[in-house]
C-alpha cells in the first residue's frame, strides 16, 4: 500500500490551521499494523528516555544539593585540624597552672601563664572550640572516655568523679572525648 502525501501549504495568518490539517491527514491515511506497532515501540522508547532524563535530572539536582552542603560542611569545620595540633598546648597550659600550686614566690608566673592560656582559649572559643565540662556529671559515652573506675558509695554508680583530661567539641562536633574516672557501687 502506497502512502498518499498532500502538500498543505500554510497561509499568512493561518497558523492555527496547520494542526486541524495534519490531524485531517494522519485521519485520512489508514495505517497498516506494522506502522502502528512501529509507532508503539517509538512511543515506548520516547516515555523510556523520558524517564530516565527526568532521572538524571533529579540525581543531577541532588548532586548539586549534595555537594553545596559538603562545601559548606568543608568551610565550617576547615580548622578543625589546627584545633586538633592546639589541644596538647591548652593541656600543657593546665599542667603548668597546677604546677605553678599556689606558693606565694611563684604567683606572677602563674598570672602570666594564666592571661596567655586565657587569650588562647578565648580566642579559639571564638572560631568554636568548646570545652566539656565532664565533673560531676553522668558517664556520657558519647562524649567521655572512662579512663578507669572507682568504687564509691558517696555518688551513684555511673557517675563522672574526676576529669582527667578536658575534652573539646567544634561547633558540637567531638573533637576529643573527656578523660573521666567513673563511680561504680562498693562493694560490702
Amino acid at each position: 500500500m502506497e502512502k498518499k502525501s498532500k502538500n498543505i501549504k500554510a497561509e499568512p495568518g493561518a497558523e492555527s490551521a496547520a494542526p486541524a490539517a495534519v490531524e485531517t491527514l494522519l485521519v485520512s491515511v489508514p495505517l497498516t499494523p506494522d506502522q502502528i506497532e512501529d509507532l508503539k515501540e517509538r512511543a515506548a522508547k520516547a516515555e523510556e528516555n523520558w524517564n530516565r532524563f527526568v532521572r538524571q535530572s533529579a540525581d543531577f539536582e541532588n548532586f548539586k544539593k549534595r555537594a553545596a552542603r559538603e562545601r559548606q560542611e568543608a568551610a565550617a569545620f576547615a580548622n578543625e585540624g589546627l584545633l586538633l595540633k592546639l589541644l596538647p598546648t591548652l593541656d600543657a597550659f593546665d599542667m603548668a597552672l597546677a604546677a605553678a600550686g599556689t606558693d606565694p614566690a611563684s604567683q606572677s608566673l602563674r598570672a602570666g601563664i594564666l592571661m596567655v592560656a586565657n587569650q588562647l582559649k578565648a580566642t579559639l572559643a571564638e572560631a568554636g572550640l568548646e570545652e566539656i565540662d565532664a565533673t560531676d556529671k553522668m558517664f556520657d559515652p558519647n562524649s567521655h572516655e572512662a579512663v578507669s573506675q572507682r568504687e564509691t558509695a558517696e555518688v551513684p554508680e555511673g557517675r563522672v568523679l574526676q576529669q582527667v583530661r578536658k575534652g573539646y567539641k567544634f561547633r558540637n562536633r567531638l573533637l576529643r572525648p573527656a578523660g573521666v574516672i567513673v563511680a561504680k557501687k562498693a562493694a560490702h
